[in-house]
């Protein structure tokens, strides 16, 4: 099992883990937001949750549903204010198998 590079990442729409008014995603929103994200900078968020993924402190494991393959990664999240609290991101193979796509990105706190 590979955790894979940052050049195999489709975009990460972050912006959408950071939308406040989201009827489901406001809660998790609200959650990366305490810890420095913005939605003026969506970039430190993706950067983030790539990096939970393919660094060394996360623990990986692989799953099959539906018939995909997806990779996922518990640990602490690097976050702008400094602190690290521990997240699960789930991340899908493409199609071809030879990137990622983020699924989810939830809160270990609870």
């Amino acid at each position: 099992m590979t955790r894979g590079s940052r050049s195999r990442f489709r975009a990460v729409r972050s912006s959408t883990f950071l939308a406040t008014a989201h009827p489901r995603g406001g809660p998790k929103a609200r959650f990366f937001l305490a810890f420095g994200f913005s939605p003026a900078a969506p970039e430190a968020m993706t950067e983030a949750l790539i990096g939970h993924l393919i660094g060394e402190r996360s623990a990986v494991r692989t799953d099959v549903v539906h018939g995909r393959r997806r990779l996922i990664a518990e640990g602490p999240l690097a976050t702008p204010d400094g602190r690290e609290p521990r997240v699960r991101t789930v991340w899908q193979y493409t199609a071809a198998g030879t990137g990622r796509r983020l699924v989810t990105a939830v809160s270990l706190t609870r």
